[in-house]
């Protein structure tokens, strides 16, 4: 399907939409169309028609019988004019600056980076905001020939679905938006502090979880003080990997530490979480989460440096923000894929797109649903989501992890699918238990 490059400028370059659709299996009893986008950003779209009919991971009977499933790649991933850049030049692009000349040279790399993308991918760089997916989303409908469409969004997907309802609410018969952003445009300090405040409270409940059962390796032991340990031998160079025998010579720094912990607790397997942190303050047995220096996905930046503003004045700025959340939660210190978003915005060539208006039109009622416990996208922005539509019911499963939907009979899940066939939402203030 082609679309515009540029929707400012819809008669201007074109460029091409990959669709695929897996239609509904009693197409008597069809209600329509099911999009979705899987997020990221950054994940390809077209499995979720591909293998809509998959016993592990597709969609139910019931879904498929009433829905033509409707996969895309959105526009630069994918078959959808994929983004190509200089994967060498972001894997030398400093990722937590020490200085302000080293803050300054990451800038400067940033905007190189753009260039290399324009250069190799072209304008649609430019144009991989949300809105323009939402658009996209449109051009899919009306090709189809329906008068409107259900979707379902996933993690960054919630912000495409919270976009299509802006420009398009005439078009909606359902909205179920699955582990949502903030629409609200964070700028760089809330984005950092809502995210950091979610890491401690699931420290918090790390910390309950090993008051309560025999098994956690740091029974007996005060968690959060455990932690705050680790990151006082990481900043003076004494913290190292654990390994069968004892201690390696491999260090960890304060900036992996804090990317170990935003890994190892947000798919909220306590045990493990446990014995690793167990494991560093002995030095002995293994640490499951990654201690890789974060390179964030190039992907991520054309996208959310025009989806959000997070822009920071100079170094000093930046170093404030890092001791505003060090200060507010010292057991985790900053969210460590928050920081990742938006320090690769830092010095990013194009603006940030001013969001979209609410378009007039009836909206129908919008089902948000999100772990309590959920560091990737948390709890206070998927509160936002919901409240800013007039009929929005938000459902929250009392646990950890992110994109509940892929536990196909988990309470949330059923939820989207009740509501994606009837359209009944939960009753306001439901929380499930895992």
């Amino acid at each position: 399907m082609r679309v515009p490059v540029n929707w400012a400028n819809p008669d201007g370059p074109t460029m091409k939409i990959a669709v695929a659709r897996q239609k509904a299996t009693n197409p008597s009893n069809r209600i329509g169309v099911l999009l979705s986008n899987p997020g990221g950003p950054g994940n390809t779209g077209l499995d979720d028609a591909y293998y809509a009919d998959s016993p592990i991971d597709g969609y139910k009977k019931s879904i498929r019988e009433r829905f033509d499933i409707i996969g895309f790649d959105p526009r630069g991933i994918g078959h959808s004019g994929q983004l190509r850049c200089d994967e060498q030049l972001a894997a030398s692009i400093p990722t937590r600056p020490k200085n302000a000349a080293e803050f300054q040279r990451m800038r400067e790399m940033n905007k190189q980076l753009a260039d290399s993308c324009r250069q190799h991918t072209g304008p649609l760089v430019d144009h991989m905001d949300a809105e323009s997916v939402a658009r996209d989303m449109d051009t899919i409908r009306a090709a189809l020939g329906e008068q409107k469409i259900s979707f379902l969004g996933h993690s960054y997907g919630t912000l495409i679905g919270q976009r299509y309802a802006s420009l398009f609410p005439q078009r909606l018969r359902a909205l179920a938006l699955d582990s949502a952003m903030d629409p609200a445009r964070p700028d760089a300090k809330r984005s950092l502090m809502d995210g950091t405040a979610a890491i401690e409270g699931v420290v918090q409940r790390l910390a309950d979880w090993c008051t309560k059962d025999a098994s956690c390796a740091l029974k007996g032991k005060d968690v959060k003080a455990v932690i705050r340990q680790l990151f006082a031998r990481a900043d003076n160079g004494t913290l190292v990997e654990p390994g069968p025998q004892g201690p390696t010579r491999k260090k960890i720094t304060a900036d992996q530490l804090a990317a170990f912990l935003y890994n190892s607790l947000g798919s909220w397997d306590p045990q493990s979480t446990a014995q690793s942190l167990a494991a560093l303050r002995s030095g002995r047995g293994t640490a499951k989460a990654l201690f890789s220096d974060p390179t964030p996905e190039i992907a991520w930046r054309p996208v959310l440096c025009r989806d959000f503003d997070f822009r920071l004045r100079d170094y000093a700025h930046y170093r404030t923000l890092l001791q505003q959340a060090k200060s507010a939660h010292p057991q985790v210190r900053y969210d460590a894929q928050a920081l990742d978003m938006i320090l690769g915005c830092q010095g990013w060539p194009t603006a940030p797109k001013p969001q979209p208006g609410q378009k007039k039109g009836p909206l129908p009622p919008v089902l948000v649903v999100n772990a309590k416990h959920d560091i990737a996208t948390p709890l206070v922005g998927a509160q936002r989501m919901a409240r800013s539509f007039p009929k929005g019911r938000l459902a929250v499963l009392d646990t950890g992890g992110h994109w509940l939907y892929q536990d196909r009979q988990s309470p949330p899940a059923l939820a989207i699918d009740t509501y994606l066939l009837t359209l009944k939402t939960p009753p306001r203030g439901t929380v499930y238990q895992p």
